[in-house]
């Protein structure tokens, strides 16, 4: 009997004992890291989500820093600072860290280290970051339609199309050789950051009938700074014998900033036979403000609008003394000519585009004809 009550009170004191030494544990944090390691190319960012855990029934606000970043390299953490507050034991809460790399950032492995402090209280946990060499940059470009045909005097439209590879920034895009004698050209837009612009072409009326090759190029800079170059041609017939019709447009609704509505375009043929039409082209003349902007000087011009040009299909066909929409002749709203009051809304008066509200645009169409 003696023996089994010394077994019991060893028993209740080795209990006893495990539940002091819970208690004395001491308030600390506890850091993560996601993904552990990663590999980007010159010029990108990279992503990595840091959990941070409080113990022993820490709370305070944890400031966040990183070290080790390669040169040519930033870093941001969000947010730069966590509070855990807790009736617990445990708490989590996570930061966004963000390092972003340059085309000077030494290629290879580096490692990243993420520490955060609370008075006497501090954690850290490291990570990889591998930095390569970038891929080259590349440019190409299409033009469509690939011909056209017209009288002198009109203009033709082409939509011109950009695909990039490791290029984001601005290109700039030309007629490089074939246009006729006194002919001009525009682009809209001309230096750009996004892949579609429009190319417009208006001959002389003097211009001799003929059959040009235009030549168009596009240069830009890759995150490396490298020039990268494409072309593209489009065939360009003037001829005289084209057949005489009109256009005439207007927008269905009314423009606010960043919204693009489709022009529907009437064709009318005065001619006893059937006419092709082709080249369609819109082109912006000028815009009047209402009064109450003008006498508010509040601006408007041309530059706060951009024309989608058409898109549809080739030839539409207008039967003699007719008069036919767009719709009429089956071209989907999507390949209207459209207008855009572009978005360029701001802090500043000036930026705000009221004196866009209510403006009057004034449009030109052209297009070409032949008879069937």
């Amino acid at each position: 009997m003696l023996l089994a009550v010394l077994s019991s009170l060893l028993l209740l004191s080795g209990a006893t004992y495990a539940g002091v030494n819970s208690a004395s544990t001491k308030p600390d944090i506890q850091f993560q890291i996601s993904p552990a390691s990663q590999s980007v190319a010159r010029g990108q960012t990279a992503i990595y989500t840091v959990t941070v855990t409080s113990t022993g029934g820490f709370a305070g606000v944890v400031g966040l820093s990183v070290r080790g970043l390669p040169s040519g390299s930033t870093s941001s953490l969000t947010p730069p600072t966590l509070t855990l507050t807790t009736s617990s034991t445990r708490a989590t809460l996570t930061s966004v860290l963000s390092v972003t790399t340059t085309s000077s950032t030494p290629v290879g492995p580096h490692t990243l280290k993420v520490t955060g402090t609370s008075g006497k209280v501090s954690g850290s946990i490291t990570a990889g970051l591998t930095v390569n060499y970038s891929l080259s940059g590349a440019l190409s470009m299409t033009a469509t339609p690939a011909s056209v045909t017209l009288a002198p005097g009109e203009t033709a439209a082409f939509t011109i199309q950009l695909v990039r590879t490791n290029l984001t920034g601005s290109v700039t895009l030309s007629v490089t050789s074939g246009l006729p004698p006194g002919a001009t050209w525009t682009f809209a837009p001309n230096l750009t950051t996004g892949n579609t612009s429009t190319l417009q072409v208006t001959t002389p009326e003097t211009t001799k009938d003929d059959n040009y090759t235009l030549v168009l190029g596009a240069s830009g800079k890759d995150i490396e700074g490298d020039t990268k170059s494409a072309s593209a041609s489009v065939k360009f017939d003037l001829n005289t014998k084209g057949k005489n019709f009109t256009i005439s447009g207007n927008l269905s609704g009314l423009l606010a900033p960043g919204r693009t509505l489709p022009l529907q375009l009437s064709l009318t043929n005065p001619n006893k036979k059937s006419i092709s039409v082709t080249n369609l082209s819109v082109t912006l003349q000028g815009v009047t403000r209402t009064s109450f902007a003008i006498s508010h000087s509040q601006p408007c011009t041309l530059g706060d609008y951009a024309v989608i040009q058409y898109s549809g299909p080739y030839p539409l066909v207008l039967p003699g003394s007719s008069t036919a929409t767009l719709s009429a002749l089956g071209v989907a709203s999507g390949q209207r000519p459209q207008i855009q009051l572009i978005n360029k809304a701001g802090p500043s008066a000036a930026n705000n585009q009221d004196g866009c509200k209510g403006a009057t645009l004034s449009l030109s169409y052209s297009g070409s004809a032949r008879g069937n």
